[in-house]
């Protein structure tokens, strides 16, 4: 399998409130030498997180403890810039599963599916009122349910439900890349191209 099977996510979350986050803020472009998905969350947001001499940036949010989980909710406009498959693969690899936010670029947007991230597009309210959450409990728990579409923020019971296309729901909740749903239809493809010889 390409990723692991994604179908609910419970989880708490980091809140990143930033509008217009771009692909070069999540990974710095000298940073994309490697060919292979490995490694990059090392500098996921690296320029905020770190000093140029390396030393953590206490007032950014991922060097601050009392958040945690695999749940990234952002600000509206989310993965906006350039089309790098790098930007995906950073937070993946860092550990986030889902991103949330009102708004996303097109490009991240398929990216992320293509890898294994769930990106969730909801009202500018709904998502005001996660950062709400987050905000009175760190630890506040998210519910993403893949198969029925929806999110719930847990303390509160409220819900919004959100799109997906089919075909990379499916591939989510199996696991499956691009490569991986081919390979699972072999038989079909055999058995078809078999009759069509005839």
């Amino acid at each position: 399998m390409a990723y692991d099977k994604f179908t609910v996510l419970t989880s708490s979350a980091v809140p990143m409130p930033i509008e217009n986050v771009d692909t070069d803020q999540i990974i710095p472009a000298r940073f994309l030498k490697a060919t292979e998905r490995k490694g990059f969350g090392d500098n996921l947001f690296r320029d905020w997180r770190y000093n140029g001499d390396d030393t953590p940036k206490q007032d950014f949010v991922l060097n601050n403890p009392i958040y945690t989980g695999k749940i990234l909710v952002a600000g509206k406009n989310f993965g906006s810039g350039s089309s790098r498959e790098h930007a995906a693969w950073a937070i993946y690899d860092y550990g986030f599963r889902c991103v949330v936010s009102s708004f996303f670029a097109d490009i991240f947007k398929n990216n992320s599916l293509n890898i294994g991230i769930l990106p969730v597009t909801v009202s500018p309210a709904f998502l005001d009122r996660i950062f709400t959450a987050i905000e009175a409990d760190p630890n506040a728990q998210l519910e993403v349910n893949l198969p029925g579409q929806k999110i719930t923020i847990l303390a509160t019971g409220e819900s919004e439900s959100f799109d997906i296309n089919s075909y990379k729901k499916h591939n989510l909740t199996n696991g499956f890349d691009d490569i991986d749903y081919l390979q699972a239809m072999k038989d079909e493809i055999q058995t078809f191209a078999a009759k069509s010889m005839y």
